[in-house]
């Protein structure tokens, strides 16, 4: 062999992937956060779902119809 690093370093890689996926590998769970301004969001929903109850138009009453 003329490049013994190369050899070397393509089995270095070869391995490092082979061996990243591995079943028993360490796992690092994921933190579920909430987002910083969740409260404001869900308070401004109920805020604005309430001004569109109020200014939202009524339906006209139902006329009697002449037969």
């Amino acid at each position: 062999m003329e490049l013994p690093t190369g050899y070397i370093t393509a089995l270095d890689a070869m391995n490092r992937h082979v061996n990243s996926a591995r079943p028993d590998a360490p796992v690092q769970l994921e933190r579920v956060r909430r987002a910083p301004l969740d409260p404001t969001r869900r308070a401004a929903a109920v805020a604005l779902r309430r001004l569109a109850d109020r200014i939202q138009p009524r339906s006209l009453p139902a006329t009697p119809r002449c037969s």
